[in-house]
């Protein structure tokens, strides 16, 4: 299939597969756009990000956080809102805690950001260390409480909500556990004070395929999913987990005009803007000449205010009567009126003069 983007976005298509085995083909865009200012409007920016084709983690896959997820999801019942960034102290002078929150649409998140600590030994139990101060702090699930307690090389356990983090410990030996960091973010209701207790990991980016609570949408993948099923999913996945953003972090599909507000995730402290308005039609044409349009919706937002930019995702689908090869040509965007009278009466388009005398 012929894919023709007449955006100044990134585009491309992948094919997807239901429980029932049923193929179509899936169209994706994303627009990497300016962080604006106060009271200004964002911008697509000249150079835009590429598509992700495969995770990418801050370091040893499986062991670290996901900083982005393959775009190439096939479907995607809601849209995921993801921050990747850095906590700021207001005003740029050094802080032991520092709230952050963000705001985008129905989502409302906050947490409290503290400076490094390291697990001691207390009277009962076990205890925290005074804050160190902080002016920038990255927010990370490689920060917030979780992560993997080797004690015992062969039974490792892995906190479920978080693989990366820092904090738990299932063993709690004096030698296994003072010394050792404590995360970075917490609830401010909820401190972490046990290492072996059970927290909320907070951080505003991807979670991992393998936390909960994504596993519980993957289905079962037994004997029977073996002999009788694969290569398709099993009969009880569901498209939920296809969501990389945590459960608070999910909303409808944004339509543009969606208020963002960033406290303490920018050294000017406060940061609101609205999102562009983008209207994004594909239109499918298979081998008989039928097309289809199909509106895409706006699934994934990626806010990184350390870089100054959002990605904003648009997906489309359609269901494949045949295969792949019954399909022609996918259109992403509105072309030129001349580009349209061109191709339905089979002559070349030609953009300019210039372009005619190429």
């Amino acid at each position: 299939m012929q894919l023709i983007n007449a955006t100044r976005m990134a585009a491309g298509f992948t094919l997807g597969r239901d429980s029932s085995g049923r193929e179509s083909v899936v169209v994706v865009a994303k627009g990497t756009f300016t962080l604006p200012s106060d009271g200004d409007r964002s911008r697509l920016l000249p150079i835009q990000e590429p598509l992700v084709t495969a995770d990418v983690f801050s370091g040893e896959p499986g062991f670290s956080a996901p900083i982005y997820e393959s775009d190439f999801a096939p479907l995607k019942l809601r849209c995921d809102v993801l921050l990747n960034g850095s906590a700021h102290a207001p005003g740029g002078k050094p802080a032991q805690r520092v709230d952050v929150a963000l705001r985008v649409a129905t989502i409302t998140k906050s947490f409290e950001v503290v400076g490094p600590r390291t697990w001691r030994q207390g009277l009962v139990g076990f205890a925290a260390s005074e804050a160190e101060f902080l002016t920038v702090l990255p927010i990370s699930y490689d920060n917030a409480f979780g992560g993997v307690d080797q004690s015992d090389p062969d039974k490792p356990r892995f906190y479920p909500s978080n693989h990366a983090g820092v904090g738990y410990h299932h063993n709690t030996s004096l030698d296994s556990v003072v010394g050792q960091p404590l995360p970075n973010t917490q609830e401010p209701e909820n401190p972490v004070t046990n290492p072996r207790g059970v927290y909320r990991p907070m951080a505003f980016g991807a979670i991992g395929r393998s936390w909960d609570p994504r596993p519980q949408y993957a289905g079962t993948y037994d004997q029977r999913w073996i002999d009788d099923v694969f290569p398709f999913l099993p009969k009880d996945f569901r498209n939920e987990y296809f969501q990389c953003a945590p459960p608070d972090q999910q909303c409808d599909y944004l339509r543009g005009g969606e208020a963002v507000a960033l406290v303490n995730l920018t050294p000017l402290g406060r940061c609101s803007f609205q999102l562009p308005t983008v209207v994004l039609p594909v239109e499918f044409t298979d081998i008989d000449s039928n097309r289809t349009r199909v509106d895409a919706v706006c699934d994934t937002l990626i806010i990184e205010p350390d870089q100054s930019r959002f990605m904003m995702v648009w997906r489309a689908s359609l269901s494949l009567k045949r295969d792949i090869m019954a399909m022609r040509q996918a259109i992403v965007g509105t072309p030129p009126p001349g580009w349209k009278r061109a191709r339905d009466t089979g002559k070349v388009y030609y953009p300019s003069l210039a372009a005619l005398g190429e």
